[in-house]
Parts: structure tokens; sequence; C-alpha cells
């Protein structure tokens, strides 16, 4: 724009000095009305120069209108083409956004889905000792132990009047236990799963702790419990020498 004003007042003075040239011809034609003082010369040479003034003045306007028509049409291209450009960037923009949208909306249903997945996902653990009582055994047969200090039993899958765990879910679960003797006899004990012996454990020094722990696979109603074999001992009291506890890591 500040282009189109500079032709403009360019033009302006082209004007001017078309005056002038029309004032110089006046002037010549005033010292040929000296020399000759034909009139008609005289007329035919006024005719002349204002004719040529006209001509160079309209050859420059049409030359200053084809240079203003050229750099408007030069500015409009540049325009037109920045414009473009900007609108392909809003357009990516745009599309990047709509992009960033949909992932986070796919993100949130994800997480609206973990969370209701987590809210119905069953919790089962449970930790409970044996007795205050002391020594148990020896006793001539197999008697089940009831764990009966319950310190955690989420899910209520432990009952501690019979000392099963019952599993609610099939899933995997995960099983410790630990035992002490007092120096009575043998020390041990057996795991169960379902009344089928799947591990024993046993020591036949005095004064013996161990521990052990168990991962399986339970379908739902399947029972685990821990007995006492015939002829062994074991040993709790306040301190909580002997204890058993498990929980669901995973539904299956």
């Amino acid at each position: 724009m500040r282009v189109v004003v500079g032709l403009l007042l360019l033009l302006l003075g082209l004007c001017g000095s078309g005056a002038q040239g029309e004032a110089g011809g006046l002037g010549e034609v005033a010292e040929i009305n000296q020399n000759t003082d034909p009139k008609d010369a005289a007329e035919e040479s006024t005719k002349q120069i204002t004719d040529q003034t006209t001509s160079d003045i309209w050859t420059e306007l049409r030359a200053l209108r084809d240079m203003v028509v050229e750099l408007l049409q030069r500015e409009n291209s540049d325009l037109q083409t920045r414009l473009s450009s900007s609108d392909s960037r809003i357009d990516q923009l745009e599309t990047e956004n709509a992009d960033l949208q949909t992932r986070l909306s796919s993100s949130e249903s994800r997480i609206d889905q973990l969370e209701r997945e987590n809210a119905e996902k069953p919790k089962v653990a449970f930790y409970a000792a044996l007795t205050n009582a002391g020594t148990l055994g020896p006793y001539n047969i197999d008697i089940t132990l009831k764990y009966s200090k319950v310190f955690t039993n989420i899910g209520n899958a432990y009952r501690p009047s019979t000392g099963f765990f019952t599993a609610p879910v099939k899933g995997v679960y995960n099983f410790q236990f630990t035992v002490y003797g007092s120096g009575s006899g043998p020390v041990g004990v057996s795991v169960y799963k379902n009344n089928k012996q799947i591990m024993y454990n046993f020591e036949r020094y005095d004064m013996i702790r161990f521990s052990n722990s168990l991962v399986l696979e339970l379908t739902a109603g399947d029972e685990i419990h821990l007995d006492l074999p015939s002829g062994h001992t074991i040993y709790d009291s306040s301190s909580n020498h002997c204890t058993f506890s498990g929980s669901l890591l995973f539904t299956l």
C-alpha cells in the first residue's frame, strides 16, 4: 500500500512536469513568433507542442497505471498465498486437536473400564494366628488346625471356626504358613486341598521354626486347610509364632 501511495505522488509530480513542459512549449512558440511572426506557423507550433505534451503525459500515465496494476496483482497474489498457508495450518491444527480429543476420549473410556473391572474384581486376603494356648499335640490322629486369631479376612473366604479357606472365584492364590515347635516332639504341618494332602513339612529337632508358601490355581469352591499330623506337636502363644495367610493374585 505504501508503494501505491508513492506511485500516486509520482503521478502528481509528472502531471506538474507536464504542465511545465506545456509552458515551455509556449515559450518556444513565442520565440518562433518573434522570428517569423506568421500566425499560422505559431498556431501550428503551439498545437504540435500541446499534442506532444499530452501524448507524453498519457504515455507516462498508462505506464504508471500498468505498474500500479502489476504491483497490486503481485501483492494480492502474496496475500492469497499467505492466506492459503494460514488456512492449511489452521486445518492441520484442527485435525491434530480432533486426534487429541479422540485419544483423550479413548483414554477416559479405558480408565472407566479399568475402574469398573477393579471395582468388580473380588478382593480376597486373610491372615490369622493359631492360638494362645501353648503346645498342641501330640495326638493319635491328624487334626485340622483352626487359626482362631484373625487379623485380616477381606472377602470372608477364611472361616476361623473350621480352619478352612474356600476360594470364592476361579483364580490363582498365594498361601503362606509359619510353624514353631517347643521341644515336645517332631514339629510339622500338612497342607490339604479338598481333603487331599499336597504338602507335608516337618522337622525332627526340638525348638524348631520354619515357614513355607504355595501358589495354587483354584476353582470356586475349592478348600484349603492345614492339619497337625499325628505324633507331631506345634506351639503358639500371644507372640503369634504359627500363622496362616493367603490372598487372591488374579482371577482366571
